[in-house]
């Protein structure tokens, strides 16, 4: 595909097994042609499918494809003879030289080596999809007619992409490099604070291309089992995402005070569980992460202005905050499919079910509700509360956590 033919919106099938790559996959796509018509698909028998009936003007194909595999689905296409051929790039996290001769004769336009290198991919997408100093500009998608937000909301609730980011990733990846590459516990120290970071990290950890052994439940665990050239991916496709900061400045204000809400329980909730001797830093991330569906409601009213709603700042996101956040909370970690045993720790920081609690549900449920606290109430009628003598937790201790 040369300048001279490129189309005018340019449609391109991805085809990719694990979720998280995929859609980083999408998102630098888009980054390059917003106006790009992506297909996604997820096993190698649908994306010869897929192939054969649509004619697509590029391909992104993994060669770690179940059923059948990315090579093969190459070799089909280079059957097919088409005039002139389809851009095909292979990615692969095969990176053996006779993995490399394997694939030359079916003349992959790309052969990519994983974890990716995102400025090559990238370089790769503008001379495919791009004239020379070309630039494609995308309106915002406005509202269909009679949209309320009520409705906006319900509908986004499946599709959220989750919460704003609280960091500048692209400070954070820069901070945590020294000579030798990427410093995993450097980076830790840099994005731990940041609730969208930490669950899409554990969500992607626990994707079934990632799943090997116990279920991932701190940013830690997360990190060391993606290493370091996917967890870098993974932050800065995020960053690609539209809405992953808040521009309005009433929405910004509403996810600092959630924001700090979550650090502020999720720092009590490491130090309670310290001092009795349980797991700190699943507690910091169950704390961390309890307000995520409040924090993806405010980046889903960012994206109704953006589409031309209009929003009375503080009657309306207090009504929407109030209806959806827990709900947006709920369908993310159900969706991103997050352990059970951590979505148990942050669902009893609202509330203790019937039954027997562990320790760890205690922990988070006090550490909520010091948190909540304002800076004039003490913490004597906590110290007498049910959670409290569970705990074994007296006023002694609860007034030196508060100072």
């Amino acid at each position: 595909m040369t300048a001279v033919d490129l189309p005018a919106v340019p449609r391109v099938l991805i085809a990719e097994a694990d979720p998280w790559s995929r859609d980083l996959l999408k998102q630098v796509l888009l980054n390059v042609r917003c106006d790009a018509r992506l297909d996604l698909c997820a096993d190698g028998q649908q994306a010869m499918s897929m192939l054969s009936e649509i004619p697509y003007d590029l391909a992104i194909v993994d060669w770690e494809l179940p059923g059948v595999d990315g090579l093969s689905v190459l070799r089909s296409v280079r059957q097919r003879k088409r005039n002139p051929p389809l851009p095909f790039i292979l990615m692969s996290s095969r990176n053996d030289s006779a993995s490399v001769r394997e694939a030359i004769p079916l003349a992959p336009t790309a052969y990519l080596t994983k974890p990716l290198n995102m400025e090559s991919l990238t370089e790769r997408l503008q001379g495919l999809l791009l004239n020379a100093g070309e630039e494609v500009f995308c309106e915002v998608p406005a509202l269909a007619p009679g949209m309320t937000l009520s409705v906006f909301l319900e509908r986004r609730r499946e599709q959220a992409d989750g919460a704003p980011l609280m960091t500048d990733v692209q400070v954070a990846v820069k901070r945590s490099l020294n000579p030798s590459g990427l410093d995993l516990k450097l980076l830790e120290d840099e994005i731990k604070t940041d609730p969208q970071i930490t669950a899409v990290l554990i969500a992607a950890a626990n994707s079934a291309a990632q799943h090997h052994g116990a279920p991932v439940q701190t940013l830690a665990q997360a990190l060391h089992r993606l290493g370091t050239g996917q967890s870098m991916n993974l932050i800065l496709g995020l960053a690609l995402k539209r809405s992953a900061k808040l521009s309005d400045p009433c929405l910004a204000d509403y996810a600092e005070r959630y924001w700090g809400l979550s650090l502020h329980t999720a720092e009590y909730a490491r130090t309670l569980a310290r001092l009795l001797d349980l797991d700190q830093e699943r507690c910091y991330c169950a704390g961390m992460l309890h307000r995520l569906g409040d924090l993806a409601l405010l980046r889903c009213l960012q994206e109704w202005q953006q589409a031309g709603g209009a929003l009375d700042e503080l009657e309306e996101v207090g009504e929407a905050l109030a209806e959806f956040g827990a709900a947006y909370g709920s369908a993310l970690r159900t969706r991103w499919r997050l352990p059970l045993e951590l979505r148990e720790l942050i669902a009893s920081v609202y509330q203790l079910g019937g039954g027997v609690y562990s320790r760890e549900a205690l922990v988070m449920n006090m550490a909520a509700q010091m948190a909540h606290l304002t800076e004039h109430e003490g913490v004597e009628e906590l110290a007498k509360s049910r959670t409290a003598r569970l705990l074994k937790i007296g006023l002694p201790e609860l007034m030196r956590m508060r100072k």
